[in-house]
C-alpha cells in the first residue's frame, strides 16, 4: 500500500475529531509506548524473557501497526510526504550500500 494511501486513511480517521493531531512530542510517546510493547513481544519470542503465561502474546503485526500509525500521525502533523521521503531513503540505501553487503547468487 502506497503511503499516500496510509496517509489518507489515518487523516480521514482523525479528521472525524474535534481535537485533531497531537502535538508531536504526544505523538512521540505514544510511539515509544508502541515500540515498547513490540519490543516486550520480540524479546518474549526471542530473547531470554520467560513470559509469566504463555497466553501472555501478543500480535507482533498489530504492535507494528500501531507503531506506523503513530508515525503516520507524526508525518501528517508535520506535512509530511512519506512516498517522497521513502522513495529519498530507497534512493540514498541503493546508492550508498551498492558494494556493502555480499550479494546473492542469481
Amino acid at each position: 500500500m502506497p503511503f499516500n494511501k496510509i496517509q489518507k486513511d489515518v487523516d480521514d480517521w482523525v479528521q472525524q475529531y474535534k481535537i485533531e493531531y497531537f502535538h508531536p512530542l504526544a505523538i512521540i510517546t505514544q510511539l515509544s509506548e508502541e515500540v515498547g510493547e513490540l519490543a516486550r513481544e520480540v524479546n518474549n519470542r526471542h530473547g531470554p524473557r520467560i513470559k509469566k503465561s504463555p497466553e501472555d502474546t501478543a500480535d507482533m503485526g498489530k504492535e507494528i501497526a500501531d507503531s506506523i500509525f503513530a508515525l503516520t500521525c507524526l508525518a501528517n502533523s508535520q506535512k509530511i510526504d512519506l512516498n517522497k521521503s521513502w522513495k529519498s531513503l530507497i534512493d540514498k540505501l541503493y546508492k550508498r550500500d551498492k558494494n556493502r553487503f555480499e550479494k546473492k547468487e542469481n
